[in-house]
């Protein structure tokens, strides 16, 4: 179950932190138009067995205004901006996944192409070891479900702790670790079992709100020449002491998921962006 406003979503996650700039370098352009690839493999939810594996080819946009941002993973508005803080709307977005596809999930409903926008706060938390920087960032993000009328999912907040650096080569590369927390409508949608839905290998199980995942994420990219950039992650996340480890959809407790892209840059502006 891939849908195109999903592959939009992972593109400016990717691509839009890729396409960050070393500090020492002159400002990206205000806007940028082009073509991405993508290909990569994520769990269908957390604890799941089942994989995704999108292979997807399609324009993009990517505007860096002082309000309005379309670029690392925020689309819409800034709202606020200091010296080491940043308030913006925030999104992240996961592909969907078929029930049939599921030994443990098999006629129960299909988990639909999930989208998240909400506010996030970032901070520059100053200089790192090995002449990295430290950032953390506090999303709380409403989940919609695209594959049914934009129907409410729930409610996630993930604070996670950065750390990132410019090599000389032209890599920009970063490792972050976060915790995944979500109410008991998100945690439903992932984990319960209705009395309807129980069989003999799959007792009726109560979702609770609390810990969904921990998770750990190594991210890579750089620019080839001046139209082409390169870009990766690999995130590996853990169930171990979540909320939801004893449900029967659970089939184990921790799994890889990652992917790789190339970007080509079509058209971008000569004024360079806000900052």
């Amino acid at each position: 179950m891939t849908r195109l406003p999903s592959t939009l979503v992972l593109y400016l996650a990717l691509v839009g932190g890729a396409a960050a700039q070393p500090a020492a370098e002159p400002r990206p352009p205000l806007w940028e138009l082009g073509l991405f690839g993508v290909t990569g493999t994520q769990l269908a939810y957390p604890g799941s067995a089942q994989r995704v594996t999108p292979t997807l080819v399609l324009p993009y946009f990517v505007y860096r205004g002082p309000l309005l941002r379309a670029d690392q993973g925020t689309v819409g508005l800034r709202a606020a901006r200091t010296a080491t803080t940043e308030l913006d709307i925030g999104f992240a977005g996961a592909f969907g996944s078929a029930a049939s596809d599921n030994r443990v999930r098999r006629g129960m409903p299909d988990i639909g192409t999930l989208v998240e926008f909400g506010p996030r706060l970032r901070i520059d938390l100053g200089s790192a070891p090995g002449g990295g920087r430290w950032g953390a960032a506090l999303p709380l993000r409403g989940v919609f479900d695209l594959s049914d009328g934009f129907a409410h999912r729930g409610i996630t907040f993930e604070p996670s702790l950065s750390w990132s650096r410019t090599a000389r080569g032209g890599w920009r590369y970063g490792v972050a670790g976060s915790v995944l927390l979500g109410n008991e409508r998100i945690a439903d949608t992932f984990y319960e079992v209705t009395p309807a839905q129980a069989t003999a290998a799959r007792p009726a199980y109560d979702a609770r709100s609390g810990l969904i995942a921990t998770r750990l994420t190594f991210s890579a990219g750089r620019t080839i020449g001046e139209d082409w950039r390169v870009f990766g992650y690999v995130r590996a996340e853990t169930v171990a002491g979540a909320a939801n480890r004893s449900s029967p959809l659970v089939e184990q407790r921790t799994g890889l998921s990652g992917g790789i892209g190339l970007a080509w840059t079509w058209r971008r502006s000569q004024r360079p962006a806000a900052d």
